[in-house]
């Protein structure tokens, strides 16, 4: 069943035309990606079919009765919202759906009338779909695992305290609480770790409702959706059934055989430009319309292929055999320590990714290094011919009242006259740099502040690689970029003969990319493991996997060593490894019985709930099922708990 259906759609800026004729149809359960280069409107179209903006022409339509939950890039908050009261209003619908369960129950236990109590209990019953489908009847359990997963702890806090990317992480909490029949996703993995993005990408594959996923995550594309649409800038969208690398399969198929149609194509322009070519005599033998033919194909030729962004850098000078080095560092705000000492020694040829958790001071060790922020411990040293150029995430070197060409580096309104950029020994007029990197002359006129967040990042990056520099430090440059762009980042980076320092949370950017990782592990602490990113995985969990077998004979050693303490054999035999005690180690092992009981208990509530049949035989009694239900959920939270508590001190 059709879910939406987007018509003839329209979007303008003055003269730029978005897209226009675009078409758009998601159906039931369905799971898109949406693809396209930036500035061709993939936010835009968010937008409209979440109802937040309308379109210059055509419509969007519904489903009846259809939820419809919209995550943009950078989320937004009500005025004095705090997380608690933005989890309440993601449970809005399923409080309104509960309380109109208890309405409907009151009167069918009171209705006598045949007819009207068995379209009551119709009624009914689809309100308890409706209950299971947004979560079920206890999701405050929900709300609270969620927040824990994603790292948001005080929950009376204002949301205007909290970071960008806890805001993000909140607005992330919001919308899958809402289990709605559609779910709009712009960019969800900006501002998230790497582990984070494993966990949700497993947490909306097991969401129910449609799908429509904007995202430069590959992985996260490849694994979620089974139809790619990928959007054209000024025209409409092509579908490609199945995911990502399905998607990019039929392309290079599509590409191929369009490759010997356009050799075709290209020698008739190419002999219809000889011929016009050949003078006045030529043409008197020729009819006017032939001539006006081939005059516009030399105007078209080649204007119908897609363009690719052409990221160049400027020449650099060649490295010395220091680089860029930090000594066991320390950095500490007030009593917290931020970095514990953390070394690095850089290399030329290197490419060198930088993980972790957010907070675990990726961003704060870029700065120490790059003398932004002196350490209070350890030293950094730079090479004599080491020249560092930074991408920022917060993009604040972007002035957005500029124009594109200003904050490329022109002069106002070109009064200087033409500026020029040097790119490898070439000399190159600023205007051709930006056209080639799809900012063309009415673009470079405009305002940063009208950008899309991708064409800013294209920008930005730009500006980075004309500095010169032969080390490249980036702090998040995938963000928002299209899957073309990246790609051209990749082979950009691939070539270059310099260093890079690269933090990112794309995990196939950093497999194609990374020839080390630098991992944040906590405390303050940082490891270096040679490889890319799924190497790193492996490695990282070899290296724990051999801790624990290293730690359990340890154990055992070091209470064999120990002098006996004077209690009972019976007592003694009684001990468990680690720290349980017999009562303990009991506990544990009958703890999965009690949590499976204990959730098989909730379920049955759950049912029984859900079930018209119960209203029907003791409506008095659904008031205590509830409080049931209720406190079923809280015993299946303290049994969970508790298990982790006895591993974890079994463990240790």
């Amino acid at each position: 069943m059709t879910l939406l259906h987007a018509a003839s759609l329209r979007l303008a800026f003055g003269s730029r035309t978005v897209f226009d004729g675009l078409s758009l149809t998601i159906e039931e359960g369905e799971r898109v990606g949406l693809v396209g280069v930036n500035g061709s409107g993939k936010s835009s179209l968010m937008r409209m079919l979440a109802r937040a903006a309308e379109p210059d022409a055509g419509e969007v339509q519904l489903r009846r009765g259809a939820l419809v939950t919209y995550l943009p890039q950078e989320p937004t908050f009500p005025d004095g919202a705090t997380v608690a009261s933005e989890l309440e209003v993601a449970r809005a619908p399923l409080r309104a759906a509960i309380d109109a369960h208890a309405a409907l129950s009151a009167r069918l236990s009171a209705e006598h009338d045949v007819a009207a109590h068995d379209r009551l209990l119709a009624e009914l019953a689809q309100l308890s779909d409706r209950i299971d489908q947004l979560g079920g009847w206890d999701t405050a359990h929900e709300a609270r695992r969620l927040l824990e997963r994603l790292g948001v702890k005080d929950w009376d806090r204002p949301v205007a305290e909290l970071s960008g990317g806890t805001r993000k992480r909140v607005a992330l909490a919001r919308a899958l609480l809402t289990h709605p029949d559609l779910l709009l996703l712009d960019e969800p993995t900006n501002h998230l770790d790497a582990d984070t993005v494993d966990w949700l990408e497993e947490e909306i594959d097991r969401l129910k409702g449609a799908l429509l996923l904007v995202t430069h995550d590959r992985y996260f594309l490849d694994d979620l959706v089974d139809r790619i649409v990928e959007i054209s800038p000024g025209a409409g969208v092509t579908s490609y059934p199945g995911n990502y690398e399905a998607y990019l399969e039929q392309k290079l198929v599509a590409e191929e055989q369009g490759s010997l149609a356009e050799h075709k194509r290209q020698r008739w322009i190419a002999q219809e430009v000889a011929w016009l070519r050949r003078g006045v005599e030529a043409r008197r033998t020729k009819s006017k319309a032939r001539i006006e033919r081939a005059r516009r194909l030399m105007a078209e030729r080649g204007a119908d292929r897609p363009r690719v962004p052409e990221l160049q850098l400027a020449a650099t000078p060649r490295l010395s055999q220091t680089v860029l080095e930090g000594h066991d560092l320390v950095k500490r705000f007030g009593e917290r320590q931020v970095l514990a000492g953390v070394s690095l020694t850089v290399q030329r040829g290197e490419r060198i990714g930088i993980v972790g958790p957010n907070g675990a001071g990726k961003t704060t060790f870029l700065r120490v290094l790059l003398g932004e922020l002196a350490p209070d411990g350890g030293r950094v040293v730079v090479g004599v011919r080491t020249r560092v150029a930074y991408h920022d995430q917060g993009r604040e070197a972007l002035d957005p009242e500029q124009t594109v060409y200003e904050a490329a580096g022109g002069s106002r309104d070109g009064t200087r006259g033409e500026d020029f950029v040097e790119l490898s020994g070439r000399r190159v007029a600023l205007r051709d740099y930006l056209d080639d990197l799809l900012f063309p002359p009415t673009v470079q006129r405009m305002q940063v502040k009208a950008l899309s967040g991708g064409e800013r990042n294209r920008l930005l990056l730009a500006r980075a690689f004309l500095a010169g520099a032969n080390v490249l430090v980036l702090d998040e440059p995938t963000n928002d970029l299209d899957l073309v762009t990246l790609n051209v980042l990749e082979r950009l980076l691939l070539g270059f003969d310099g260093a890079v320092l690269l933090v990112t949370h794309d995990r196939y950017f950093l497999d194609k990319v990374a020839t080390a990782i630098l991992a944040f592990e906590g405390e303050g602490r940082a490891v270096r493991y040679e490889g890319n990113y799924e190497t790193y995985r492996t490695l990282k969990g070899q290296a724990e996997a051999a801790a624990r077998s290293e730690a359990a004979p340890a154990r055992a050693e070091v209470r064999a060593a120990s002098p006996a303490p004077r209690a009972s054999p019976k007592v003694e035999r009684a001990r468990r490894p680690g720290k349980l005690s017999f009562k303990e180690q009991r506990e544990l092992e009958g703890m999965e019985a009690a949590i499976l009981a204990a959730e098989e208990r909730k379920a049955a509530l759950e049912g029984a709930l859900s079930d018209p049949a119960t209203y029907q035989k003791d409506g008095a009694a659904v008031g205590g099922m509830r409080d049931a239900l209720a406190a079923a959920g809280v015993e299946v939270e303290r049994l969970y708990a508790r298990w982790q508590e006895l591993e974890a001190l079994r463990g240790a």
